[in-house]
């Protein structure tokens, strides 16, 4: 008997957003997109639940849970990896964290640079070049190391066209949108040796964090 592909739920809220995706290998089984500022530990939860009835699926028949660890909104990651933990733990099931430079560079040629806006004139870098010696670090527009790029680097990400100012490079489109990517990237990981998510800040809180939210307990 063939076995099916995993069942596999991801979801983000590291940016003004409240994200998520059914996927079953390739096939997209549901997608939610809902732009806000505030307010996802209260949506976070119920917009997963809406996703699954509406596939006709309930929760013990994931497999696995993606969740987007950042960078981004400190409490917005705090959100969902919490989130992500508790489920992981009621369900039973593998909770896989996936960077959102990573995301966004998933299916694009390399060597290509991710960038997401930090705010302050900040910019959140991560170049994919097939080394796994490339860490994501937090940049002014002006930084020197920008030089250190191969010229004409491609950029992707929502602070691309600023860093392609710098690069000389073309500026891309991510092949697929966050939450379907997170989940791709979490199914194809299900199989790899199992850590908590951890949130990835990068950068100092501008205030002292809350504790994470406490673990989901279903029905």
């Amino acid at each position: 008997m063939t076995q099916s592909p995993p069942l596999v739920l991801g979801f983000d809220t590291s940016g003004p957003h409240c994200i998520a995706a059914l996927i079953q290998g390739d096939r997209v089984l549901g997608e939610r997109s809902e732009a806000m500022v505030k307010g996802q530990a209260e949506r976070l939860i119920p917009l997963l639940e809406d996703l699954l009835a509406e596939a006709g699926l309930i929760w013990r028949e994931l497999d696995g849970l993606g969740v987007g660890i950042g960078p981004g909104n400190f409490t917005g990651i705090r959100i969902s990896v919490a989130a992500a933990r508790g489920l992981a733990l009621s369900l039973r099931r593998p909770a896989i964290g996936v960077s959102t430079l990573e995301a966004a560079a998933h299916g694009l040629t390399r060597p290509v640079l991710s960038c997401a806006d930090a705010r302050k004139d900040m910019m959140y870098l991560q170049l994919f070049d097939g080394s796994a010696d490339n860490p994501a670090i937090l940049v002014a527009q002006d930084d020197p190391i920008f030089q250190s790029y191969p010229a004409h680097l491609a950029c992707v990400g929502d602070a691309a066209s600023r860093a392609a100012e710098r690069t000389g490079g073309p500026v891309l489109t991510a092949a697929l949108p966050l939450a379907q990517t997170i989940a791709r990237i979490a199914s194809s990981r299900l199989g790899d040796p199992a850590t908590r998510p951890s949130p990835l800040y990068i950068r100092n809180a501008d205030a002292a964090p809350a504790r994470d939210l406490p673990p989901v307990v279903l029905p």
